[in-house]
């Protein structure tokens, strides 16, 4: 299983979720995210079905823990990928049942940032994440 392939079909359906009138329909990687991903592989959906479903259910706790750490962006103004892939990691890190190492969680979270987000969404990602896991810490 690729996990980082799973990672990057979850942060496509989330970003699609959030501007689909229908969330529901939403709720399994979609087959447009799913189409989108090179090398994804039918045995990598559950684990992307589950960061997007586990996500989902925690949103509430984690905005509130990314507006804590994000002092200076409020989090409806920050880009779309960058707010699903911070969502995203800090839900590997705390909330999943295997818990991701966080530095691991980072990692791919960068590398998708610099993949999928604007010029320096690598290091804003990183800065993130970095501080939210030093106030969980």
């Amino acid at each position: 299983m690729s996990r980082r392939h799973a990672r990057e079909a979850a942060l496509l359906t989330l970003f699609q979720m959030d501007f689909s009138a229908n969330e529901a329909s939403l709720y399994d990687v979609s087959e447009i995210a799913a189409g989108a991903v090179e090398g994804l592989k039918e045995k990598d959906l559950p684990y992307a079905q589950g960061l997007v479903r586990g996500t989902r259910a925690a949103i509430g706790e984690i905005d509130a823990a990314i507006a804590r750490s994000a002092k200076e962006w409020k989090l409806e103004r920050m880009p779309g990928v960058d707010r699903n892939l911070i969502r995203m990691a800090f839900y590997e890190m705390y909330y999943q049942e295997e818990r991701i190492d966080p530095g691991t969680a980072i990692n791919e979270a960068v590398e998708l940032a610099k993949k999928y987000g604007a010029e320096d969404a690598g290091r804003y990602v990183n800065g993130i994440l970095s501080a939210m896991q030093k106030a969980v810490s």
